[in-house]
């Protein structure tokens, strides 16, 4: 296993991730637009688990897991975000019949995620070194 390249994979796959979220939210499809930025943040988490465990990343969502599996530290408020953003994967994929979560993505409620979103995917990028 080659582990900067696999890390450098999973960063690609963030930053990619991180674009069509704001895309999706220039477009106003804010939903979708949280759902990409969880995977953003997810894929972020996976690069630095291989960096420390020196293995493949497991395939879990769960975003404040994954910093534990990573041995990344979070404050009780960004283990909060990471709980709220990790809650984007499932009400997006798997919205209720009423769509509640489609309701409250407007487009303030999204702008505000999404830049947390990004606060978060900068501090994360910032702790790898290759």
């Amino acid at each position: 296993m080659n582990t900067e390249e696999i890390v450098k994979y999973w960063l690609n796959e963030s930053e990619d991730a991180l674009k069509v979220a704001e895309h999706l939210y220039e477009k106003g499809d804010y939903s979708y637009s949280l759902f990409f930025g969880h995977l953003c943040i997810e894929k972020l988490l996976k690069a630095l688990y291989v960096l420390e465990n020196k293995k493949h990343a497991p395939p879990i969502h769960n975003l404040t897991r994954l910093a534990e599996l990573a041995k990344i530290e979070l404050s009780t408020e960004l283990s909060d975000k990471m709980i709220e953003i990790t809650s984007f994967n499932i009400e997006a994929r798997y919205p209720d019949l009423k769509r509640t979560f489609r309701k409250i993505c407007t487009k303030n409620f999204t702008e505000e995620k999404l830049n947390d979103i990004k606060r978060i995917y900068q501090w994360l990028k910032g702790k790898i070194k290759l």
